[in-house]
């Protein structure tokens, strides 16, 4: 990538799909301008049209009864019983190895 002197402009290599070249080709022929034109006026009208996105819904969840907890599993030490389980079973691989 190389930047000229000039700040709002930058110098760059893109690889464009063949269908996308010859559509930006053909409107640079229709239109009389130049390529390098025709390309970054497509390119901002993409920007500017990526800008106009509505607005995002809220996020809600709704919440789902997975059943009751057992009764011998403390919540509070949620990470402790995953590191013991993780800790189990790789034990158990390792004596699968012997």
């Amino acid at each position: 990538m190389i930047l000229c002197q000039d700040a709002q402009t930058l110098r760059t290599t893109l690889t464009i799909e063949d269908k996308l070249a010859k559509a930006l080709k053909a409107l640079a022929h229709r239109s009389g301008k130049p390529f390098k034109s025709v390309v970054n006026e497509t390119l901002q009208a993409g920007l500017t049209a990526s800008n106009v996105l509505p607005e995002p819904r809220p996020y809600s969840v709704e919440p789902q009864h997975m059943g009751a907890v057992l009764d011998n599993l403390n919540l509070n030490k949620a990470l402790a019983h995953a590191d013991r389980l993780e800790d189990e079973e790789l034990i158990r691989k390792l004596q699968l190895k012997k």
